[in-house]
């Protein structure tokens, strides 16, 4: 009966190792722009209003734009035509990650009234007290948050 479970271990342990090794690849697999099947990338929100109107705006479906792998949503053509001309200006920080959670090495959902314009770039939050907290050292947060960025895409 011995020998029978040393031989089962043995021969199951090449697969526990191709299974554990797939599961690893799957979880590196970050989507780099954080989009829910229901509302597009950033919840369906227009990421060109945080700048001209300075608050959230819900994008609307006539007016889509496709980048980076996921469907954007404007409010107006106008805001698509600036967003297709300049993506990288407007297009949140962290593929629209909270930028507190990349800070400090992984990736959560956001909220989109938890946003911050610094330096003319967008962050967004999970919810408004992270927000808060994230603000409480934006110099540094920042700077973690750019080391681990390319990381957590697997790059």
């Amino acid at each position: 009966m011995g020998r029978t479970r040393r031989t089962a271990r043995r021969s199951i342990a090449p697969l526990l190792a191709v299974i554990l090794g797939l599961a690893a690849g799957a979880a590196a697999a970050l989507e780099p722009v954080f989009s829910t099947s229901s509302g597009g990338a950033i919840r369906g929100y227009d990421p060109v209003a945080y700048f001209t109107e300075g608050r959230p705006v819900e994008g609307k479906s006539a007016h889509r734009f496709e980048w980076m792998g996921a469907t954007w949503s404007f409010a107006s053509a106008e805001n698509r035509a600036a967003f297709e001309a300049d993506p990288e200006k407007y297009a949140p920080r962290y593929g629209g990650y909270c930028a507190w959670a990349v800070s400090r090495g992984y990736t959560a959902s956001i909220v989109p009234e938890a946003w911050r314009i610094v330096e003319g770039a967008l962050y967004l939050n999970y919810s408004l007290a992270v927000r808060e907290r994230w603000a409480k050292d934006l110099p540094g947060n920042i700077a973690r948050a750019e080391v681990n960025w390319p990381r957590l895409l697997g790059e």
